[in-house]
């Protein structure tokens, strides 16, 4: 008896499947295979695929009457965008404070005049729970157009019990409502708020105390690490009282100053460290021997003007399992767009193309616990995939600044279609 596809895509120019890595990050050598399947096909039945390969073996094996068919000549195919590091919930911009920046004001100055994370606080605590969901799902939905159909996203621009869970309910609701797969994190420790600047382990406890209370909501915690923001004691406090309740354990770290956060992360065997622009080799020589994903954000050094950048080429040289986001957030990357990520890589940190397409999907889905489901083009794995205008995967970082999707497709079903979203069944 044949098995009747829902949808059949053919004659796929460059079907890049970044296939056998579902089990293990890719590291090494391994960062620049992408298992690409000339003139290929994909067949996609129940939101799953169901069989990969060349368009001449899969047209004979399956019968197309009553199927849906895509014809992809001449494009390239790739896995859905995995954004694994992303604040997509807040309120207000902080369009003024770019314009500040770029007349000399640093990040740390503005943060330390009330701007910065908490200027965001103010405006986040001024929302309901409904307004917040709709104003992130018109980033997820920008977001979609540009090709990532799973994200993270983190909580933090409450920092008081009643507005962090405000805001990870909104996720919660977002997630029922939208197509993209969206996986929550608790981040409380974000950065201690004014109200307890001259008490600062009094916002320590108030956030251990939160944990039980946020654990149905959020698959991680995270804490802020870093100069301006957490201590490694203070973060260690946090993240151990989480691991403890069954959170998975993330941190952000490295981005301004080394303050002991690589450390921490093995200590804790994290499943992801990130930012770690300013890291030593004696760290990255260390976190070798952990499972670590070292999650990179290109993307913030660029928007804030800094010449430091993470030393991608040397981790992967190292073996050091390396994955991309955006840390889309209204402060240091205002940005939805996972190509654009994947252009800084390659001309910011020395990553091929090749190494950057599979930091921004199979690794990074490793990054949030997803890469069983999502990630790559196999069979028996969820059918999420873009089809690009292009005609070869280089392009994606060459064409800079502009959407190469034509087509996004999520759970077998076609949400973009010519850069346009379509009816959501969701």
């Amino acid at each position: 008896m044949h098995i009747l596809p829902d949808l059949f895509i053919q004659n796929i120019g460059q079907l890049v499947t970044v296939a056998g890595a579902s089990q293990r990050p890719k590291i090494l050598d391994g960062m620049n295979e992408l298992g690409i399947i000339e003139n290929g096909a994909v067949v996609i039945r129940g939101g799953n695929f169901i069989d990969i390969g060349t368009t001449r073996r899969l047209e004979k094996k399956y019968p197309r009457k009553g199927t849906k068919i895509i014809d992809a000549a001449g494009k390239v195919v790739l896995p859905g965008f995995v954004d694994c590091h992303t604040h997509a919930i807040f309120g207000g911009d902080r369009a003024g404070e770019f314009v500040r920046r770029i007349q000399g004001e640093t990040y740390q100055e503005i943060l330390k005049k009330g701007g910065g994370i908490l200027s965001t606080v103010r405006n986040t605590r001024k929302l309901n729970t409904r307004n917040l969901a709709e104003i992130s799902g018109k980033y997820l939905d920008t977001m979609l157009l540009y090709g990532t159909t799973t994200v993270e996203i983190k909580s933090g621009y409450g920092l008081d019990m009643k507005s962090e869970l405000k805001i990870l309910k909104a996720i919660r609701q977002v997630k029922k409502t939208h197509p993209i797969d969206i996986v929550a994190t608790f981040l409380g420790a974000h950065v201690i708020p004014p109200e307890y600047r001259k008490a600062p382990n009094t916002y320590i406890n108030l956030l251990c105390a939160m944990l039980p209370k946020v654990k149905s909501y959020a698959t991680f915690c995270d804490a802020f690490c870093d100069e301006g923001a957490f201590s490694s004691e203070q973060s260690e406090r946090i993240l151990k009282t989480a691991k403890a309740l069954g959170f998975g354990v993330k941190i952000h770290t490295n981005e301004f100053k080394d303050i002991g956060g690589v450390s921490l992360a093995i200590q804790l065997n994290a499943i992801s460290a990130d930012h770690l622009d300013n890291i030593k080799q004696r760290d990255i020589v260390r976190l070798k021997k952990s499972n670590i994903i070292c999650v990179l954000l290109p993307g913030v050094p660029f928007f804030l003007m800094k010449d430091i950048y993470a030393p991608a080429r040397k981790m992967i040289e190292n073996g050091v399992p390396v994955a991309l986001a955006t840390d889309f957030n209204p402060g240091t990357c205002p940005s939805e767009n996972m190509q654009m990520i994947i252009t800084l890589a390659c001309l910011k940190m020395g990553m091929t193309p090749a190494q950057a397409i599979n930091a921004a999907t199979i690794n990074a889905a490793h990054a949030i616990g997803t890469a069983h489901r999502v990630g790559s083009i196999e069979a028996g794995k969820q059918a999420d995939m873009i089809i690009l205008d292009i005609q070869d995967y280089h392009h994606v970082p060459y064409y800079f600044g502009m959407n190469h999707v034509e087509t996004t497709i999520k759970k077998g079903r076609v949400v973009v279609e010519n850069k346009q979203l379509m009816d959501s069944p969701y």
